[in-house]
């Protein structure tokens, strides 16, 4: 994939003192499903304008098809936008919301028309074409926003947190189609979500933000797996994170000494690590195991507490005689009911993610 279709170069953007977007650099591929994720006021929304030409960047320049952005007006753009509240007028029908766009152009009443069935065949809306915003649902309103802007047919479709207004399961429903439909359509689309799950679901390249600045891109499964800072592992899903000193350095692998873990054993990345760095380790709670008997390479636990959540149990546990915790995720399982049960903990090493900062 071509990686080079939106260039976001160097881009900052102030409101008085407060950085919005800081230094921002970011290539996205033609047809790419991108997803901006981060925590409410990590400046996702701002970029967002940013590309759609409502803000305009105090620094850096961003390019749609290798044309410079900065001199272009936002309806000029090669762009089109999904907001979270849709927008759509109450008083048009889906018909009319959907052609609204078209107004302006110089089609004929034919193709006008030819181009609304595409689009609203596409959103699974025909049919509906008489009804009003007060006569939909709220994921029917969501797919009359969406076939407005593609009705348009952007080279970028931006979208800002187009699923938040809607319950879990419709939301979950949503997710798989606007996945399926954006494989359609084949154009590219960027995604404003606050929700690592939703990010993970639908995308093929994830950048996390904070504080105006890009934490990580990469793919989902190296967003979770494979995480670089405390940071981008304490936002995505769940994760342990443990401090401790580096007390060997062999070619695979490190030896990190913690407060619960005595010595652990740690793959070892591209990094300058030194025996006695202070560091901090991170595993998923899934990738911890617990056993009523003992495993080689585990250690005994006991339970402090454990959560259910039906698809599975969240079991905090600790050694007994000294600090720290870690919660383990024991999926399809009933769960350790008794707190002061004693556990046997068992991992594998190349589980453990040795953070940068």
């Amino acid at each position: 994939m071509d990686r080079s279709y939106i260039q976001i170069q160097s881009v900052s953007k102030l409101f008085g003192l407060i950085r919005a977007v800081d230094q921002v650099s970011i290539n996205i591929g033609r047809g790419e499903f991108f997803s901006l994720l981060g925590p409410s006021g990590c400046g996702k929304t701002t970029l967002l304008r940013l590309l759609a030409g409502f803000e305009m960047p105090d620094h850096g320049e961003i390019f749609i098809d290798n044309a410079p952005m900065s001199r272009v007006a936002p309806n000029r753009r090669p762009t089109n936008m999904v907001f979270q509240s849709y927008a759509i007028f109450p008083h048009l029908n889906v018909r009319a919301n959907v052609a609204y766009g078209l107004r302006r152009s110089k089609l004929d009443k034919s193709a006008v028309r030819s181009r609304v069935e595409e689009a609203l065949s596409m959103v699974k809306l025909a049919g509906l074409e008489e009804r009003r915003a007060t006569e939909l649902s709220g994921g029917q309103r969501q797919r009359v926003a969406l076939a407005r802007a593609l009705i348009m047919r952007p080279k970028v479709l931006l979208l800002d947190e187009p699923l938040g207004a809607l319950d879990k399961r419709l939301r979950e429903e949503m997710q798989v189609e606007l996945r399926a439909l954006q494989q359609q359509v084949g154009i590219t689309f960027v995604f404003v979500t606050h929700d690592q799950e939703e990010a993970l679901t639908m995308s093929d390249r994830i950048a996390v933000m904070d504080q105006g600045t890009i934490l990580q891109v990469g793919p989902p499964r190296e967003i979770y797996e494979r995480p670089k800072s405390r940071k981008v592992a304490s936002f995505i899903g769940q994760m342990n994170l443990i401090e401790g000193i580096v007390t060997g350095v062999e070619k695979q692998f490190i030896q990190v000494t913690t407060p619960m873990f005595k010595s652990i054993q740690v793959s070892r990345q591209e990094s300058a690590i030194k025996q006695g760095d202070e560091v901090t380790v991170a595993i998923r709670p899934e990738n911890l195991t617990l056993s009523t008997k003992p495993q080689e390479g585990g250690m005994a636990v006991t339970l402090r507490h454990s959560s259910y959540y039906g698809e599975s149990t969240y079991c905090v546990v600790g050694p007994r005689t000294s600090m720290g915790d870690v919660t383990v995720s024991m999926q399809n399982y009933g769960g350790f009911e008794a707190a002061g049960e004693e556990l046997w903990l068992s991992w594998s090493r190349e589980d453990f993610v040795l953070l940068e900062t």
